[in-house]
């Protein structure tokens, strides 16, 4: 009986031991000041000699949510798809942030052949203020170009 007490007090400790441990690593990656819901102020996309900028806070809205392991976007337009130019774009996967470096694998996307592709970008957070820069490249649509975006967190 002595033997088995001691066994489950072993058992128990691991438990508690590696919980604490798992929890620490997850409370850690928690704490990354990305981790949060942003929404998109403005984009730039710069292509050739070609720059288009583009307000996200009229007649549309766009956020990014960035958990520990994935991201996903969301844009609709404000319309209720009633407009000739309604729209509705999502799409995630899962990212990597090492440093300042970011990027993003795109598993899901209703642009269905973006799919598939990683995105790398810049990262610059100062207090609520995200912004992102890197080059997006899709092959099969013929896609290379330089992408800026600004963003605000989310009050929750």
């Amino acid at each position: 009986m002595i033997r088995n007490a001691r066994g489950y007090s072993v058992l128990i400790i691991a438990l508690l031991f590696f919980g604490c441990s798992a929890n620490k690593q997850m409370s850690n990656k928690k704490e990354l000041p990305i981790i949060g819901t942003w929404q998109l102020l403005t984009g730039t996309l710069i292509e050739k000699k070609d720059t288009v900028i583009t307000q996200y806070t009229k007649g549309v809205r766009f956020i990014k949510i960035i958990n520990p392991t994935h991201f996903s976007f969301i844009q609709h337009d404000l319309t209720k798809g009633k407009n000739a130019d309604s729209t509705y774009v999502s799409g995630g996967g899962k990212y990597m942030l090492r440093g300042n470096v970011y990027t993003e694998h795109l598993e899901f996307c209703s642009s269905r052949e973006w799919e598939g592709n990683d995105f790398t970008f810049t990262v610059l957070i100062n207090n609520d203020t995200l912004i992102q820069k890197g080059i997006e490249k899709v092959e099969s649509k013929g896609i290379n170009r330089l992408n800026i975006e600004k963003y605000v967190r989310v009050k929750e």
